[in-house]
């Protein structure tokens, strides 16, 4: 279909490029649209990646959380003897226990204070799957040595260049003296804008208030030739409802779905997709609905010479399709530099993605295919006995 309408005469280019003005400004239009969809989809992938990515770093065959678990910004607790009592059945082979915790971390620089996720691991056992973490991990089992997350946000102070350039950097955590012995990257998310690892002993006396025996994540590792469906199954089955067994995967669409469906974030940022996709419909039929308007007699004659409403359609569907093109490659390169310039900002992981330039693209075809539909209403008006 699309061979045959661009074999012909190309009257639908000649007629973008005779008002050059018009052109320029229905491309900007289009770029504009395009860049809105871009920075919302790409904001909204950014949230759902940033908020799962430290549940995928988990290593562990399922996963033993609280059935009241939605999110890591608010973690609930569980007793750990559920997580004992899992080394009983058939298949499980060891376990591993996560505490999690929201402290206070002080920059030494600005003597000011900021919210950091705090998780408290066995420095033997590392639960994480990152090489930067096992690297150091051997320094956590003294008290009050940590490891920081160089990818949070700067406003912890800059813990990443003194202590690559020191080897050392001394703090305070919850009030109370931290020495940072080693730099992993997780990196900020909507939950928290920056992480710390540190030994149970040492989160046990950060948060004093805190029982031993009640853990946020329970990580349970499988025998090699083991079933996870069929163990997990019997674990479902045999233990009490409260606690939930999980695949890391499952574990992790927890938190997504929190994101997503139990806060307004996902809901605006579609929102804010949607508004861009009618902004593009309504300035591209605005400046096909003018050229129409300003052609009509050389419509009219057209059709007086037997040219068919189908074939005139074909010219203002290419008209269309040229626009989404020449409207979707400057939105997609000024979007592309927007992602560095936030991720720079804000340390989120948003970076352009194939799927998500396929999706903008489809749309922005849809939005121009649908205003060369709606402008196709005045273009059926144009008479022949109009240029007689």
């Amino acid at each position: 279909m699309f061979s045959k309408l661009f074999r012909k005469t190309p009257l639908a280019w000649r007629q973008l490029m005779k008002e050059k003005t018009r052109l320029a400004v229905a491309v900007a239009g289009i770029t504009f649209a395009d860049m809105l969809m871009f920075i919302q989809l790409g904001f909204e992938s950014a949230l759902f990646d940033a908020a799962v990515k430290p549940h995928r770093n988990l290593q562990a065959d399922l996963v033993l959380i609280s059935p009241q678990f939605q999110t890591l910004f608010s973690v609930k607790n569980f007793s750990r003897e559920r997580l004992y009592q899992t080394l009983g059945y058939e298949g499980v082979q060891s376990v591993n226990s996560v505490y999690i915790s929201t402290g206070q971390w002080r920059n030494p620089e600005t003597r000011l204070e900021r919210a950091i996720l705090v998780w408290g691991v066995d420095p033997a056992q590392s639960p994480f799957k990152s090489p930067e973490i096992k690297q150091n991990q051997e320094h956590l089992k003294q008290l009050y040595q940590v490891l920081f997350d160089q990818a949070g946000r700067p406003e912890y102070g800059a813990v990443g260049d003194i202590f690559k350039k020191t080897g050392k950097f001394d703090t305070e955590l919850n009030s109370k003296a931290v020495f940072v012995k080693g730099l992993f990257t997780d990196g900020a998310s909507f939950a928290a804008d920056g992480n710390v690892i540190t030994s149970d002993s040492t989160f046990l006396q950060l948060f004093p208030e805190r029982q031993p025996d009640r853990i946020e994540v329970g990580l349970i590792t499988l025998k090699p030739d083991a079933d996870s469906e069929l163990v997990r199954s019997q674990l479902v089955n045999g233990l009490p409802k409260d606690v939930r067994v999980l695949t890391p995967e499952e574990f992790a669409k927890v938190e997504r779905t929190y994101w997503e469906a139990g806060t307004g974030i996902g809901f605006i940022f579609g929102l804010g997709t949607g508004v861009g996709f009618i902004v593009g419909i309504v300035i591209v039929y605005q400046i096909l609905y003018s050229d129409v308007s300003d052609h009509l007699p050389e419509y009219a004659t057209l059709k007086a010479m037997g040219y068919t409403d189908n074939y005139l359609l074909g010219v203002l569907i290419q008209e269309a399709l040229l626009l989404a093109i020449l409207g979707f490659l400057p939105g997609f390169i000024l979007s592309f530099g927007l992602y560095q310039v936030t991720y720079a900002a804000t340390m989120l992981p948003i970076f352009m993605k194939m799927e998500r330039a396929i999706q903008v693209w489809i749309l922005t075809v849809i939005m121009c295919s649908v205003s060369g539909a709606i402008a196709m209403r005045k273009l059926r008006s144009a008479d022949p006995a109009d240029v007689f």
